[in-house]
């Protein structure tokens, strides 16, 4: 759904352009208003000129990041260097399964001036002199663009090197093979079953377009089946924040919309409650979604109107597994109350 192709045409160059550091007082003043109109809050650290750009190296809300600006003061893009752990899991799910014997280099998170937002993160192959490559993230985490090796042809070597038959190697693979320590081999793929296309119909879009007009979406929807006889648009809107919409098949009525919350605005509650439950332990918050039913949706049980409540996915590594992951999900009433545990993801989408 990205608009990706511009990566190429914004990051790539600038690796090899040389920016000199400048002061506050040689930066035009176009620039600084753009910056200012960009962001509310923020504190400029360096600012650098390179041909035909001005970059401002700054802080805002707390993360470090880089601006980049025309010399005619027009915002182009920004970056932000993150950690694997505050990407979307399946990033790095992505890259484990798909480039053995590689390392991820850096990850960024970069926001465009037409309105694409996406993660790039750059791997390169363990050893000496190899280039870098580039993966492409949507906000999901699902990949859109790269420029790295096929990955078949990357298990295949890496399965190879690590299980190797002296006799039918070449001499060069046999070089490469002395630089390389140890590995696995590549887990198989299963075979995945074709899905069914998700269960909307006129009158569903109809009231979601309504509801969500396209002006206040930078991506989405994608729709996507959820049981029992539900179906969902995943999209997010212009603040950057993941939402949900949830759609009886049947009757073609909206029941509920969900919003996964940023870290800062977690409920104090359930945190302290997870806390005490994986007490001595590792683990990681994937998610935490409110869901909030609509005005006229009724419990079809009580005919009552159902209260807020809110979705957790907790993960923890397992031991002795190497890096399978398990997923612990949890349901929470609108206090912060626990309700119960889920067993099984509540549709595709969901953390697998």
């Amino acid at each position: 759904m990205k608009k990706t192709v511009l990566l190429m045409l914004l990051t790539l160059p600038l690796l090899g352009v040389a920016q000199n550091k400048i002061k506050e007082t040689q930066v035009p003043k176009s620039v600084l208003i753009s910056l200012e109109k960009k962001y509310d809050s923020y504190k400029v650290k360096t600012w650098y000129r390179s041909p035909g750009q001005y970059i401002a190296e700054f802080v805002y809300d707390g993360q470090n990041g880089r601006a980049y600006f025309t010399h005619t003061g027009d915002w182009q893009f920004s970056s932000f260097p993150t950690k694997v752990e505050e990407c979307p899991t399946s990033m790095n799910t992505y890259f484990t399964n798909n480039y053995p014997g590689y390392r991820i280099k850096n990850i960024e998170y970069v926001e465009q001036m037409d309105g694409n937002i996406y993660y790039r993160m750059v791997i390169v192959k363990t050893g000496v002199g190899y280039n870098d490559n580039e993966l492409i993230f949507d906000p999901r985490g699902n990949l859109q663009k790269s420029n790295a090796p096929n990955p078949d042809a990357v298990k295949r070597e890496y399965y190879t090197l690590n299980n190797p038959d002296e006799d039918e190697l070449t001499a060069e693979q046999k070089k490469v093979l002395e630089s390389h320590k140890g590995g696995k081999r590549p887990a198989r793929k299963e075979d995945v079953p074709e899905e069914m296309g998700p269960n909307t119909n006129d009158a569903i879009i109809a009231h979601f377009n309504k509801l969500v007009p396209k002006t206040k979406i930078i991506e989405g929807p994608e729709w996507v089946n959820r049981e029992p006889g539900q179906v969902v648009a995943y999209f997010i809107n212009r603040q950057g924040v993941e939402s949900e919409e949830v759609y009886d098949v049947e009757t073609s009525t909206h029941i509920m919309s969900g919003k996964v919350l940023d870290k800062r605005k977690y409920t104090n509650t359930i945190v302290k409650f997870i806390e005490e439950k994986f007490k001595g332990e590792k683990y990681k918050i994937e998610r935490m979604i409110v869901y909030t039913y609509d005005s006229k949706y009724r419990d079809p049980v009580d005919n009552k109107k159902p209260k807020p409540y809110t979705y957790v996915v907790v993960s923890q590594k397992v031991k002795g597994l190497g890096n399978q992951i398990k997923y612990t999900r949890m349901e929470f009433d609108a206090s912060g109350g626990f309700k119960g545990l889920l067993q099984q993801p509540i549709d595709k989408n969901d953390i697998q």
